[in-house]
């Protein structure tokens, strides 16, 4: 600040609409990466009949009693189920990585607001993109990986909450890249003043 002072430079000076954007761009994000998080951690997907499915667990669940779980998906008897459930779930735990430092650098740049702030917003809402993209990925696997069994009432809340929040990476990024170069400030000519 003090800096800003003796060399005369102001800071720019936003209106409150691009404030409350970036501001509610900022607080969606940090909600897609809580649902994504919560739902990859429990990982239990898709139910068909007396079978869940899961990003970390195969369950049978019997007439009254507490459902079995194996956490090695290879005997669930389904070929290339174990190594598809292992390439979903990194691809969806490097997404919430990729919105982790999305949202950092997004905050990062309201926060500390200086010539760079606006590179920073940018570089914040690719890593949503890159996010939106490795989430998508997971859960294309997933589906690609159980299309047999897939029933659409079988998907469960954790399900539709990874979905929920790659949708929200997606806005998110696409947002963010909009209002940054809506509110991106013109260049003048070179050569005037």
């Amino acid at each position: 600040a003090q800096a800003h002072k003796l060399l005369g430079l102001k800071r720019p000076h936003r209106s409150f609409f691009e404030s409350f954007i970036r501001t509610l761009i900022i607080v969606c994000t940090a909600l897609a990466v809580v649902l994504s998080s919560v739902s990859i951690c429990d990982g239990h997907w898709l139910l068909v009949e007396d079978h869940l499915f899961g990003l970390w667990y195969f369950c049978t669940i019997g007439n009254h009693s507490e459902p079995h779980c194996l956490r090695d998906l290879s005997q669930a008897h389904m070929p290339g189920l174990a190594v598809g459930m292992g390439l979903a779930r990194s691809v969806a735990a490097m997404a919430v990585v990729a919105a982790i430092f999305g949202l950092e650098m997004l905050i990062v740049s309201q926060v500390c607001e200086d010539v760079r702030s606006r590179r920073k917003w940018a570089i914040g809402s690719y890593l949503l993109l890159v996010a939106f993209i490795l989430s998508s990925g997971g859960l294309l696997t997933f589906i690609i990986l159980l299309k047999n069994q897939i029933n659409l009432l079988g998907f469960t809340l954790m399900f539709w909450c990874e979905f929920t929040a790659s949708f929200l990476f997606f806005l998110n990024a696409a947002s963010g890249l909009h209002i940054n170069s809506l509110t991106q400030p013109w260049d003048p000519p070179a050569g005037t003043l």
